[in-house]
């Protein structure tokens, strides 16, 4: 499981995934989509919260986590929502990490 992983190391050699892989990937997380900004695919998720200090709540669970993995995603916290968009920065690209932590932060979802 994704879950069981952790984020490797990655720098601007670390080799992207496949569509096959993301498709793959994607099973698990019926959730999430892929979508393109600025020509960079990323990993794009928003999370319903019915308070704002619930959605203040997830994105400090979020942050931890990223912390954690080393791993940094863009949170967008709003009144009712939360979204979280995860890519390799160091690639400018989707790796396996980004779906590594996609898994997690489905686990920190609670609402």
């Amino acid at each position: 499981m994704l879950t069981d992983l952790h984020c490797e190391i990655c720098n601007r050699d670390s080799v992207k995934v496949t569509e096959q892989e993301c498709a793959e990937y994607l099973k698990f997380l019926p959730h999430w989509q892929i979508i393109t900004e600025n020509n960079v695919q990323k990993l794009r998720r928003e999370f319903k919260f019915t308070t704002y200090q619930a959605g203040l709540n997830f994105t400090n669970q979020v942050a931890a986590l990223a912390e954690d993995e080393n791993h940094h995603p863009d949170l967008i916290l709003q009144w009712g929502r939360v979204t979280v968009i995860w890519w390799t920065h160091s690639i400018n690209a989707l790796h396996k990490n980004d779906f590594i932590l996609a898994a997690k932060t489905d686990v920190l979802y609670q609402d």
